[in-house]
């Protein structure tokens, strides 16, 4: 053994990848950049995730029916989460390989009652969703997108903003000529929450009205979709950037965008997943809502859905979902922060993930004293080692920052409360959960083959 060999250090992925293995990488990141364009919000990732399943043959789950060994199959809840999975050859009693992901991102929801106006304008007043900064969130074009009921029940899908030459939304922000007093305050002041008002309309109608922009704007919202002021009590309706995915970098090696939090994740998941043929253990996609606020709700990771489902599959085989669970292995895909030597002080760069070094493995997430984490064991950091190891996965180990700097969660504690062995492993971020986010195509391309790799295991 050479002295080298008794040192740990962290692989650039470049040095790794020979021109074949990076064209392949590069390749796959134009897949995962139209799938990032397309899929801004839970329910439109939940429906690109469908449409590239059912084109690799994957079929809806059908509860009480009996599948064979390598039928795939997916199941949708709610429209804002779905499982896909790959029948195994050894019974459920064995367990199974899960990938978990959310496909929900910080972003901007319509109040109930959004619509007023104020000046000869008029404007949708909104409530941040998930951990955002609020100031850059000001000053850009916004999409809107989701569902509208009607009061008789039936559902109309918006969206606003997405295609050329629609109309798009904005928040406005102060002029640097009269913000000396905003100067002051600090960042989280500089903007209200209750400012974050979506501009929409300033044309007022010809009828004699005391709100005449809102009536001229209520006016083509009916017209357009079919819906009054009254419908928008029971919407879901979303502000998120109104911009595609990028390459970043003269050397086209990052990727900008929105959402890679965690939709980095869950694509490279889908991707393994419908790349995955006649596995001997049962694989299983979750991807999930709701994680940004806690992984709470019927769409998110603590919602018994997961449960129903993978009982189901069980019962084919005469398995019982406990024994199912305490022999099952979970990969927690969820991204990390990459170290950022902008910011260095948050960070112990010798323990934080790096740009172009590979999946990131987290063994604990929480905050401070790792509160609210799921603390792998040495012996699961260790299957993952040998997995990796096995497939010439590109890897490396990090944290979220310092010990007393901060912290965040991941799903990885409400899969490990369902006796699952549990571990966190996703893709560096900088930016994390600004509105224009910023990934390596390198790393995304090793938490696909990580994955992939997992699941053939």
């Amino acid at each position: 053994m050479s002295n080298e060999e008794l040192f740990y250090k962290p692989q650039n992925v470049y040095e790794k990848m020979d021109a074949a293995e990076t064209a392949a990488c590069f390749a796959y990141a134009e897949g995962y950049k139209k799938f990032l364009s397309a899929a801004k919000t839970e329910r439109l990732a939940v429906k690109e995730a469908v449409k590239l399943a059912e084109a690799r043959g994957f079929k809806p789950y059908q509860y009480g029916k009996t599948y064979a060994p390598g039928e795939k199959v997916y199941d949708v809840n709610r429209g804002k989460a779905i499982t896909l999975a790959i029948i195994g050859k050894e019974p459920l009693s064995a367990g199974a390989y899960i990938a978990a992901a959310h496909v929900d991102s910080p972003r901007l929801d319509l109040k109930q009652i959004p619509l007023y106006e104020d000046s000869g304008m008029v404007y949708f007043k909104t409530h941040y969703y998930g951990g955002i900064k609020k100031y850059q969130w000001v000053a850009m074009p916004l999409e809107l997108h989701g569902v509208v009921i009607r009061r008789n029940g039936t559902p109309v899908e918006i969206s606003i903003g997405a295609e050329p030459g629609e109309p798009q939304l904005v928040i406005t922000d102060l002029l640097p000529h009269l913000d000396s007093s905003m100067g002051k305050k600090t960042v989280a002041e500089y903007i209200p929450g209750e400012n974050l008002s979506l501009l929409t309309g300033s044309i007022p109608d010809k009828e004699e009205h005391d709100t005449p922009v809102k009536l001229a704007i209520l006016k083509i919202l009916k017209e357009k979709y079919g819906i009054v002021e009254e419908d928008f009590l029971s919407a879901e309706l979303e502000a998120v950037p109104a911009y595609d995915a990028r390459d970043i970098g003269l050397d086209r090696s990052l990727i900008g965008g929105y959402g890679h939090d965690d939709r980095v994740c869950a694509y490279a998941e889908l991707a393994a997943i419908l790349d995955t043929e006649e596995p001997n253990k049962t694989s299983v996609c979750l991807l999930v809502d709701k994680e940004e606020i806690g992984s709470e709700g019927i769409s998110g990771m603590i919602s018994t859905a997961f449960e129903r489902f993978m009982d189901s599959l069980c019962r084919m085989d005469g398995s019982t979902l406990y024994d199912c669970f305490a022999h099952s292995f979970c990969l927690s895909a969820d991204v990390c922060n990459a170290y950022d030597p902008l910011f260095a002080e948050v960070s112990d760069k010798r323990n934080n993930a790096q740009i172009n070094c590979g999946l990131g493995i987290i063994k604990f997430t929480g905050s401070r004293g790792k509160s609210g984490s799921n603390d792998a064991s040495a012996e699961v950091v260790g299957r993952v080692r040998r997995i990796f190891a096995e497939s010439d996965v590109v890897w490396q180990m990090g944290e979220l920052g310092k010990v007393d700097q901060g912290g965040g969660g991941t799903v990885a504690m409400f899969m490990a409360r369902r006796n699952i062995e549990t571990i966190d492993a996703g893709v560096p971020v900088l930016s994390m959960h600004a509105p224009f986010e910023v990934v390596s195509k390198a790393d995304c391309y090793m938490c696909y083959k990580g994955i992939k790799a997992f699941y053939a295991d």
